[in-house]
């Protein structure tokens, strides 16, 4: 049985991500959450404890699921670590472009308190290249409702609410799709919960 790894976004501390491990799970697939600290930790710190989390599982098969943040450090995983055992990935709703958000928040003292260590290692643009032969697939949504409205004045249109559409694709992805929903909804909802599962099982998504 393959595993899934599932790896929360900026100041989350994984609860967010419990409905879709059940999801993941109810579809077959062993479903592990890995929490780290993304405000006082670089993301090259995190890739290594996350390096260190999946090297602990038996699986032959690791896929990892990430939200927001958790794409980028994904990113730095495979950057950092070329040589993990073979999977599929999907991020939901990650800046892989840059953020936005980011960028407006690093120019206050209290926006650069809010993202910490993260600020540098990918939310400004500056992640990894995807240089890996596993397979990526990228979800986004277009409901521009959430945090990113207050934090950041005339976030472009299209988002969801916290990230710009436009940020969402990255070179070398093998499928993208754009779902009704917005940042947050991306975890919850049951659609992209079942275009996540299909990802994982056959490397393309549903047809919209």
């Amino acid at each position: 049985m393959a595993t899934v790894v599932l790896v929360h976004g900026i100041w989350m501390n994984g609860w967010d991500m419990s409905l879709l491990r059940r999801r993941v799970r109810k579809a077959g697939f062993d479903a592990v959450q890995f929490s780290y600290q993304s405000v006082s930790h670089t993301l090259h710190d995190n890739a290594q404890r996350l390096q260190q989390f999946i090297n602990t599982l038996s699986a032959d098969t690791i896929h990892i699921v990430a939200h927001s943040l958790g794409g980028l450090l994904v990113r730095q995983l495979y950057h950092d670590f070329p040589d993990l055992k073979s999977g599929r990935v999907v991020t939901l709703g990650t800046p892989h472009r840059g953020s936005y958000v980011a960028r407006q928040l690093k120019n206050h003292r209290l926006g650069r308190a809010i993202l910490g260590k993260s600020l540098h290692d990918g939310l400004l643009g500056d992640a990894p290249a995807w240089d890996s032969e596993r397979e990526l697939g990228v979800i986004a949504g277009d409901r521009g409702i959430g945090i990113g409205r207050i934090l950041a004045t005339r976030l472009p249109k299209p988002n969801d609410g916290t990230v710009v559409l436009r940020e969402t694709p990255l070179s070398g992805m093998s499928d993208y799709v754009v779902m009704p929903v917005n940042h947050t909804g991306l975890l919850f909802s049951r659609s992209v919960a079942a275009q996540v599962i299909q990802f994982l099982a056959q490397g393309v998504f549903l047809k919209q």
